[in-house]
This record gives structure tokens, sequence and C-alpha cells, in this order.
């Protein structure tokens, strides 16, 4: 009986290293530099937010995590990475994953193509973010759609909307750094948006942004040199990825399980999975191709408990 065909995904593509140059300096002081920074940052990661490759998504969903852990922490909730992967993969689909599920909710909704859709944002954003359809949203959401399709500097334009939303929608600071970086990746024509500014930028910092009058110099040098810290960190960890992907690919000729293909490729698009049943295979077997894939070191085994274990790169 002949072998089954095996459909394995390529590599990911490997792009020309984060340069050492344009890590932030303690020179960058003026406006003028941390939008030098912030420019050559995000140029250097653009290869990466515009590569069609599975890893990609994979990409998206652990920067969300760590955001979502970040702003769940600064809200005052307990939920670190490891709850948060949690409350999202072992609920079943119509779960409601809880408050700061909630958030990683909204941050991974940035990374879709879905979000890309202005004519969306407003019941999205209204869901997302547990905000009233008033006017105050719309109009926020009207200056996102006018920025995003707008033309000059990126970063500049995420820099107003963080500012216009947090005067319009004062109690929602989640909703300006998310509309930052939507209206960021549609001025740089990126196919989905990159989870960046969370967490770059002080909360103190954020909140002068939306002061009534408009926000002074010190707002756009503190948006720029965070998006400076925030694209440097997502291209370390790219490359992190890379490796651990490549370690699986080269892991999968050997395993043999029926659902072992498929595995695969969601490993390549997805934060974590549970050793459960598949298309095609038992949870038997499920947790015989995790063990396998641990044993070859092309997967780790994310919770460090006996049970309701999930495994990712």
């Amino acid at each position: 009986m002949p072998s089954r065909a095996r459909i394995i995904p390529d590599p990911p593509p490997a792009f020309p290293p984060f340069p050492g140059w344009a890590r932030l300096s303690a020179s960058a002081d003026g406006v003028g530099d941390a939008m030098f920074f912030a420019g050559a940052a995000l140029a250097a990661i653009h290869p990466i937010a515009r590569s069609e490759h599975p890893l990609g998504l994979l990409w998206r969903h652990r920067l969300s995590l760590a955001k979502a852990a970040l702003l769940a922490r600064q809200g005052g909730r307990p939920e670190d990475e490891a709850a948060l992967r949690d409350a999202w993969y072992l609920r079943r689909e119509s779960d409601d994953p809880g408050p700061a599920g909630r958030i990683l909710k909204a941050w991974r909704h940035l990374g879709e193509r879905a979000a890309m859709i202005p004519e969306g944002w407003m019941l999205a954003l209204s869901a997302l973010f547990e905000l009233r359809s008033d006017a105050a949203l719309e109009d926020v959401v009207s200056v996102a759609t006018k920025l995003a399709k707008g033309e000059g500097s990126a970063v500049a334009a995420a820099a107003e909307i963080a500012a216009v939303s947090l005067r319009f929608v004062p109690e929602s600071e989640q909703l300006a750094l998310w509309l930052a970086d939507m209206v960021l990746a549609h001025r740089l024509n990126w196919p989905m948006a990159v989870p960046l500014l969370a967490g770059q930028v002080r909360r103190a910092e954020l909140r002068a942004a939306g002061k009534q009058g408009g926000p002074d110099a010190a707002w756009p040098r503190a948006c720029a040199l965070g998006y400076a810290r925030g694209a440097a960190a997502a291209a370390d960890l790219y490359v992190d990825l890379v490796r651990r992907a490549n370690r699986l690919l080269a892991a999968a000729p050997k395993l043999r399980g029926k659902d072992a293909d498929r595995m695969v490729a969601i490993l390549l698009m997805e934060d974590a999975q549970p050793a459960a049943a598949g298309k095609d295979a038992s949870d038997r077997s499920a947790r015989r191709l995790f063990e396998r894939l641990v044993a070859l070191d092309a997967v780790r085994e994310l919770t460090g408990r006996s049970t309701f274990r999930l495994y990712g790169l």
C-alpha cells in the first residue's frame, strides 16, 4: 500500500536582522530623532508585517497575548499570559472568556484581516471595548477612517488618532492604542495590523495626549519612541519564532499520526493547542503526537501541568 502524501508547509521567510543602529539610543531627545528611530524600526519589520506566510499569524497572536496581559495588569487584573492563554484555548467556542479574556479577544482581532475594514469598526469597537455606540464613538471612528486613508507620516497619524480617541472617549485607553496600531497599519499598507504600541508608552503620557486643546510635542515624541521600541521587540520575537518553526518543520517528516500534517500547520499559525481529538485522530493519538513533538524538541508544553496541557512553538 503506498504511503500517504505528506503536506508540510514551506519554511518561513527569513529577513535581514534588525539593524543595531535602529535601536533606541540615549540621544533620541527631540521629536525629529524619535520619528527617525520609529521610521527605521518600522521599515525593518515592514517585510515581516507584509509577509503572507502563516507564521505571521502566530507572530501577531504572541504579540496580542503579551499586550493583553500587560493591559489586564494595568487594569488591576491578576491574569498573566499563562492565565489568558488558558482562558482562550480551554474554553468552548461559545463560552465567555471572562474580563481579561475579552481584552485578549480585542487584541487578537486587531491582527485579523477582517479588522482592517473601516466599515466594521463602529460595531466591532463598541462590542470589543464595551462602549456605547454614541456620537463620541462615531466621531472617533470617522476621524480614524479619514486618517487611515490619508497620506504622510504613519507614526504622526497614529499619534493623532490616539489623542483624538482619548479626547472623545477618555474612559478607554485601550481603544486609543488599538486605533493607533490600526491607522499605522493602513498608512503602511500592511495586510493586517500588528500590536505594537500598548505597553511601550507610559499611561501618564497617554492620558496627557487626550487633554483638551490637543497634545503638545511630548506626545508625538512619546508615541514615536513607543513604536521604535515596539517594532524592535516584534522583530526579536519573529526571529525566535522562525528558529522554532524551522525546528518543527525539520521534525515534521518523522511524524506518523493521521493528523500530524494538519497539526503542524496549525502550530505554525496558533499560539497554543490542546492535545485533543482532531479531524482524523483520537484524544489518545493527539497526546502521543504532542509527546513525540516534545521529545523531538519541536514544540513546548506551555502550562507546566500534568492535565489540561497546551502546546506551542
